[in-house]
């Protein structure tokens, strides 16, 4: 099994999370407010299991989090023979922009974990042996990120409060070029949780250097995902359902989603172009 993170799918929208089932070897959740990804494995070790992991990190790193925590206290790796993974994973991590943090929870008794340790690995990628403890230190290193933050009801008349904080955000960033765009995209994610979930929504804006990260958390864990135009056409009509994340699709330069505690949050990251 390669050990290499890097050839990840072009960076093109949708980034969407297929990992997450309950049940499944690999599974992923999120913070919505610190935007921290949990990652945890279960099963056996193996280059099937591998690959699986593999693309769930690309996924996570598509449009990087603040720090990723992998959970392998239900991994048989007795062996030890994941570890050329996980450096690799945090090569790929410390290279995103800003640099996200990695850090592995497995047991001290671990394979895996003597492993890492007699190599040094410790010195570069931390190890916890509890989950509590590897959140806590993860969020004592997280950078402060200007955001803005509202949460709204299932009426549509928070799409327009929606557009509202964006345009806050907008003017207190100096980002007047993203105004429209940003709007756009923002009202169709917060019109789309009050129409399927129909539970209380909460939006955020942050600064991504030039950009803006837009993220909408509901209550209904079903990720969305983008229809397709009717066979014979080439786009979907402003009617049909499903238009509404067809614009986010065009409108952001990125967008995804993936499992929460307690539903699910849908992201998208509007940057400037040439024609704003």
């Amino acid at each position: 099994m390669t050990a290499q993170l890097s050839g990840a799918e072009p960076r093109n929208p949708p980034y969407l999370f297929p990992h997450g089932p309950q049940g499944a070897p690999v599974q992923i959740t999120a913070d919505f407010a610190t935007a921290v990804v949990e990652l945890s494995v279960h099963g056996r070790w193996s280059q099937r299991l591998g690959m699986e992991v593999s693309a769930a990190i690309r996924n996570c790193l598509a449009e990087p989090p603040s720090a990723i925590i992998a959970d392998l206290r239900d991994l048989g790796d007795p062996d030890g023979t994941s570890m050329p993974l996980w450096m690799a994973a945090r090569r790929a991590a410390i290279v995103q922009q800003p640099p996200v943090q990695l850090a592995l929870c497995l047991p001290t008794t671990a394979g895996l974990d003597r492993r890492m340790r007699r190599a040094g690995a410790q010195q570069h990628l931390p190890l916890f042996a509890t989950m509590p403890e590897a959140r806590a230190v993860v969020a004592a290193r997280l950078p402060l990120a200007e955001q803005m933050q509202a949460r709204l009801p299932a009426q549509t008349a928070s799409a327009r409060a929606a557009r509202d904080l964006v345009a806050r955000a907008c003017h207190a960033w100096n980002l007047p070029r993203l105004l429209i765009r940003t709007r756009l995209v923002m009202s169709e994610l917060v019109a789309n949780a009050v129409e399927h979930a129909g539970t209380d929504i909460w939006t955020s804006v942050s600064q991504r250097g030039t950009g803006l990260h837009l993220a909408v958390r509901d209550g209904v864990a079903d990720l969305p995902r983008l229809r397709q135009p009717a066979p014979g056409t080439t786009e979907l009509r402003i009617s049909e359902r499903g238009c509404g994340l067809r614009l986010v699709h065009l409108g952001a330069a990125a967008w995804g989603a993936m499992p929460v505690r307690g539903g699910k949050v849908v992201w998208a990251t509007v940057r400037p172009r040439r024609d704003d």
